[in-house]
C-alpha cells in the first residue's frame, strides 16, 4: 500500500507528501505522479501533532515552483452573510416518530 512519496528538503530534512497531496484528484499509485530521484517542488504545510512534517506538491506549480492557482473546494466563510435562522417552534427532541410497517 502506498501512502505517498518521501521528499528530502533543506539538505538533511525528510518529509512525506501524502498521496492526497501529490496532485489534484487522487492517483491510483504514487508512480503515476513521481519517480524515485525526481526533483519536485513542495510547500511546507506544517507539522502534525507528533512533529512530523506535512508537505504538498499539488498547491505548487511544478513547472515554475510558485503557488498554484488550482481551484479549491468552495467553503462558506463565517464572515459571509447568511439569512437568520427562523423559529421552528417546539419540535421536540426528534427521533420519536411512529414507524409505519407495511
Amino acid at each position: 500500500m502506498e501512502f505517498g512519496a518521501f521528499v528530502n528538503f533543506f539538505g538533511a530534512k525528510d518529509g512525506l507528501v501524502h498521496i492526497s497531496q501529490l496532485t489534484q484528484g487522487r492517483p491510483e499509485t504514487v508512480g503515476e505522479v513521481v519517480k524515485e530521484g525526481q526533483e519536485v517542488c513542495v510547500k511546507l504545510l506544517g507539522f502534525d501533532d507528533r512533529g512530523k512534517v506535512r508537505l504538498s506538491m499539488k498547491i505548487v506549480d511544478q513547472a515554475t515552483g510558485k503557488k498554484s492557482r488550482a481551484p479549491r473546494a468552495s467553503r462558506r466563510s463565517s464572515s459571509e452573510s447568511r439569512p437568520p435562522r427562523r423559529d421552528r417552534g417546539d419540535r421536540g427532541g426528534g427521533g420519536h416518530r411512529e414507524r409505519r410497517r407495511g
